[in-house]
């Protein structure tokens, strides 16, 4: 094989310097692939903690009245009237009147009404200009 002119002295520099190259490849993939983790774990944690959402919370009793839209739950003398959704509740289709179940359902409010309390006033207090 026949070198080329002037091989002995830019290749000699490059031919030392792949090695170098190799490993600073090689970090950099590594620093990325890192990086890449660290950022999809942020984001699955993120999720998780905006999924949390409400509080849940559980009644276990006797049906003493179902329809497709509502459950009523007896425990003890209390009696628990629940909106169910068919279409996303899971096993909303067994419901049968003097079946025990076990509901797990969580608090909405759909609408709040705010009043001024004393503290507050009702309309900001004028302020006077030195």
């Amino acid at each position: 094989m026949k070198e080329l002119p002037g091989f002995a002295e830019c290749g000699g520099i490059f031919l030392n310097l792949a090695p170098q190259l190799g490993r600073l490849v090689i970090d950099c993939m590594k620093m990325k692939m890192a990086l890449s983790l660290a950022a999809g774990a942020n984001l699955i944690l993120s999720g998780i903690t905006f999924a949390a959402g409400a509080k849940t919370y559980q009644v276990t009793g006797t049906v003493v009245a179902a329809t497709g839209s509502m459950v009523t739950v007896q425990k003890g003398a209390e009696k628990f009237e629940i909106d169910i959704d068919p279409a996303t509740t899971k096993g909303s289709a067994d419901l049968r009147v003097g079946a025990k179940v076990t509901v797990t359902y969580v608090m909405s409010a759909t609408k709040v009404e705010a009043s001024s309390s004393a503290g507050e006033p009702s309309s900001p207090n004028p302020t006077s200009s030195p």
